[in-house]
């Protein structure tokens, strides 16, 4: 989506409306924390992000690859900065194909500051001058496929501090095709107000977002104000002066004196901010809180889908997903990234080639050896196992090897018997309750456009052990409401589904629209995650060493136990689905595994694939 139709989306609705900015950090383990931050921002409910650009090598490409994680994997519109600095057309051309393929649909043209050995800006070989030229260059190239955004300087830039040259400059840029403004932060309200005045009156009709820095610690607050030659107003100084060695108090005074900034400038007529958030997210989020502008149970954020869309390429019409990859959303949009097509009302692509591979798409267990050992223990029981799901679903543990993301509000009603459940040795890795036709909006269930009502049936998908799994098969299947597959790591499918044909689990009725059914569960896929499943559980075994307690259970595990998934097809009904389970625990659930050579218990050495 356009940068310009979002903003005149919140113009015509009065509605808040921010963005954030990133940039790409300077560590590998830099660059997880930040996907992992900006995956949590996601819920402060920006229209977009943006992501700057490091100028040539290893930082460029990074600039890229973030914009396709943005776009792909966490659902965020997204705006990539571009610069001429040591950039050659090739290198533009490039960067814009990337940007394309990605899905991203708005670029930041920017000169770009001098290289940092040198003291004046000069272009390279073969590259643009000027900002003008480099947006000339991608209208040329890519028509109106981008929304081109340009900066603008209230307070001057570093090189030139003529207001009126600025702004020429400006309207050159504005000429050749950018259909934004971005300014520098600031910190002045009544400056940015004039400066908006005259560019009004240079015939600038495109709009103008400004550029807020919040306020985290003092010292960082005065050297980017120094740096960028920022004016701090008086009333400021005198506020964050007295508390200055107190980071706690620095940023309570600044999110109010940064609130009122930006009250005053949506007072007079702007309809966007844009958050510099430094890669830090508790100075934004006190900014946006003091100007209740935080989704709140209230106030929910708005969702199309019971999931989170990819924006990448060709997967914006996608509105139909299987269950079992809720909580591993980066895993399923890389693994179908080269189906023929996506689902769109119906489900028929996982019957696609390239459905069910494993490939090098990253899907198996994030992060080292020594980090999950000390995430997660070293089990030695399946007590000791269940104990980690157990305090998973108190939100005691922010993940398992099966679910990326902390367990949301969405389980709380079921939240009780889920616990009860992992206490006997029955492992959940996935699960909703029946909902019986809420709101649209309802700050929990609710997705899709408004004055709709939304349904789910109850699903529970987990680990069990096959001393149990006849007598669950047997349970299942004297009751004509509940539906299953299940599978071991090397077995065979067994169901009782009348037909291969999807299972819709969550649907949503709304004004003038068909019914949407955007969650299903169906074999094919389930056996593609079955492979996957299987795969992350033998990955944390082999974060283990050899022969270890923990290693040798985690595998017997992964070996001889079942993954099954139960659907009550009743969707009045949520406590069915837990009954099922009435006075069944694991066996041996408190025997602890020692350590062995070769074989023992029932378990054999692997080979570490």
């Amino acid at each position: 989506m356009h940068i310009r139709e979002m903003l005149a989306d919140a113009e015509r609705t009065g509605q808040p409306s921010f963005s954030f900015e990133y940039f790409p950090p300077k560590t590998a383990q830099g660059v997880q924390n930040l996907y992992d931050r900006m995956e949590r921002m996601y819920d402060f409910g920006p229209k977009f992000i943006d992501i700057t650009w490091g100028a040539g090598g290893r930082i460029a490409e990074l600039t890229c690859d973030m914009v396709v994680q943005a776009q792909a994997y966490f659902g965020l519109e997204t705006c990539m900065h571009l610069t001429c600095t040591d950039m050659g057309e090739e290198k533009i051309n490039d960067a814009l194909r990337r940007a394309y393929k990605a899905g991203c649909t708005n670029i930041l043209a920017l000169r770009g500051d001098p290289p940092r050995e040198k003291e004046q800006w000069v272009a390279t070989d073969g590259g643009f001058k000027y900002a003008k030229d480099l947006v000339a260059h991608i209208r040329k190239m890519y028509g109106n496929h981008f929304d081109i955004g340009v900066a603008g300087y209230p307070e001057g830039c570093d090189d030139n501090k003529d207001e009126d040259l600025l702004l020429d400059h400006l309207k050159e840029k504005v000429d050749m095709g950018a259909t934004f403004i971005v300014t520098q932060m600031f910190y002045d309200a009544d400056n940015f107000i004039r400066w908006v005045k005259k560019v009004r009156e240079r015939g600038i009709t495109i709009p103008i977002i400004p550029g807020i820095m919040p306020i985290a610690t003092y010292a960082s607050f005065l050297r980017r104000a120094n740096h960028m030659n920022c004016k701090i107003p008086e009333e400021w100084m005198a506020a964050l002066e007295p508390v200055k060695n107190d980071d706690a108090a620095v940023r309570e005074v600044g999110k109010t004196l940064v609130a009122q900034l930006c009250r005053k400038i949506m007072s007079a007529g702007i309809v966007h901010l844009h958050f510099y958030t430094m890669n830090l997210a508790q100075a934004t989020r006190m900014v946006l809180e003091e100007l209740d502008w935080m989704p709140t149970s209230n106030r929910p954020r708005k969702q199309a889908l019971p999931w989170k869309q990819s924006l990448a390429l060709g997967r914006r019409e996608e509105d139909v997903r299987p269950i079992f990859w809720r909580n591993r959303n980066k895993s399923y949009v890389s693994r179908t990234q080269d189906w023929d097509e996506f689902p769109n009302g119906r489900w028929g692509d996982s019957r696609s080639p390239a459905f069910g591979e494993l490939d090098a798409y990253g899907i198996g267990l994030t992060g080292t050896n020594e980090s999950n050992r000390k995430r997660w223990g070293e089990p030695k029981s399946i007590r000791d196992i269940a104990s980690l799901f157990v305090r998973y679903i108190q939100r005691d543990l922010p993940s398992l090897p099966w679910s990326e993301a902390p367990l949301t509000s969405e389980s709380d009603s079921i939240k009780d018997d889920l616990i009860k459940l992992n206490e006997r040795g029955l492992l959940t890795i996935n699960s909703q309750p029946a909902v019986d036709g809420v709101k649209s909006t309802h700050p929990v269930y609710g997705w899709g456009p408004p004055n709709g009502y939304v349904y789910q049936k109850a699903y529970l998908e987990l680990l069990v052990s096959p001393d149990l799994f006849p007598e669950i098969v047997r349970r299942i299947n004297a009751n004509p409401d509940l539906s299953y597959y299940a599978v071991t790591q090397s077995g065979k499918l067994s169901t009782n589904t009348p037909s291969e044909g999807p299972n819709a689990v969550t649907w949503g009725v709304f004004p003038g629209k068909e019914i949407v059914q955007p969650t299903i569960v169906e074999s094919t896929s389930f056996l593609a995650w079955k492979d996957e499943a299987f795969r992350l559980g033998t990955d944390w075994a082999h974060c283990h060493d050899a022969n270890s307690p923990s290693r040798i259970l985690i595998e017997k595990i992964m070996n001889e136990w079942y993954l099954i998934n139960i659907v009550n097809n009743d969707f009045h009904q949520s406590r069915t689905i837990f009954e099922l389970f009435d006075g069944l625990t694991a066996k041996d659930i408190d025997v602890p595994v020692t350590s062995v050579s070769g074989e023992q218990n029932g378990s054999h050495e692997t080979n570490g694939n």
